[in-house]
């Protein structure tokens, strides 16, 4: 006899208000930037067509917001290629030091997620006063032992400062998702290897690092895509100085609408940046996908 199946459809009235809180509060300022970024405007709220104006002075290198762009580009990339760099190996290293049992692990998760718990503004705040050379820890340690750093001043200081306080308040984050692929591997595995006598290291390479694949490819996603869009922490520690030293894509977008009141080219930079995220994480999801694939067949 079959069973017959009956569908249940009230979960709809649930998601259904929630989908148009998020297309609403998408879309709508979505449209607006779509709306901007193919007009000009005189003032007065009298705007008329501009076509792919503001796109082609985006990205002509000529010019001065051309310019602008690609530096932040580029500085946007190599911040985000130095911060995956240390962060996935150290956040993989702090995940395997983590005891897997007793009252231990409860008390060492909350320590390590303790960074993930303050707000963008207060980490720019903190590493602000932590780096200042005149009550700073770090800046009258620095300034005690005759280094040169200036976090106002000196770009490399701006730099080693900003990476730092990145891999601070993210490692964890990498580490917590690790450290939760860690656990659903089976004992059974773990058995195995200790009856072969599979050193610490053969453990890792042959059983853990290939069960965290899954996972390691979640958390560069999740870095990357913070990493690239990063704004509050660098704008509050060093304002995108010195000189443009800093200044990311973010902050340049930020100054560009509503420093300069340059809605056009402040529009287009916004699209330009979203596509360009949406990209990168497409091309490296798609690429981890496929090797992880070719290892699976």
């Amino acid at each position: 006899m079959n069973e017959l199946k009956i569908s249940d459809n009230r979960a709809w009235f649930f998601v259904v208000p929630v989908l148009c809180f998020v297309l609403f509060s998408s879309l709508l300022p979505m449209m607006t930037v779509v709306n901007y970024s193919f007009q000009d405007t005189m003032g007065q709220n009298n705007f008329f067509w501009n076509g792919v104006g503001w796109f082609q002075n985006l990205l002509d290198p000529t010019t001065e917001v051309g310019q602008r762009f690609q530096g932040a580009l580029v500085r946007n990339l190599a911040f985000s290629f130095l911060v995956l760099t240390v962060e996935i190996p150290l956040g993989i290293a702090v995940s395997l030091c983590i005891p897997k049992r007793g009252w231990t692990v409860g008390a060492t998760l909350v320590i390590i997620a303790l960074p993930l718990l303050i707000p963008y503004n207060v980490v720019g705040v903190i590493w602000q006063l932590f780096t200042r050379t005149d009550i700073g820890l770090l800046g009258t340690a620095l300034r005690g032992l005759n280094i040169p750093f200036d976090t106002r001043q000196d770009a490399a200081s701006a730099w080693f400062t900003i990476v730092v306080m990145d891999v601070w308040h993210w490692t964890s984050m990498v580490a917590l998702l690790c450290y939760a692929g860690l656990k659903a591997i089976p004992d059974a595995y773990y058995q195995a290897a200790r009856i072969d006598g599979a050193g610490r290291w053969a453990v890792f390479a042959n059983i853990e690092f290939p069960k965290l694949r899954k996972v390691l490819v979640i958390a560069m996603l999740l870095r990357f895509m913070g990493s690239f869009m990063i704004y509050t922490e660098p704008f509050v520690l060093t304002g995108g100085g010195p000189g443009e030293s800093t200044s990311f894509l973010s902050i340049d977008l930020v100054k560009t609408a509503l420093g300069q009141v340059d809605l056009g080219n402040g529009a287009a930079m916004s699209l330009v940046y979203n596509l360009i995220t949406l990209t990168v994480c497409w091309i490296f999801f798609t690429y981890t996908t496929h090797i992880d694939q070719r290892k699976g067949s």
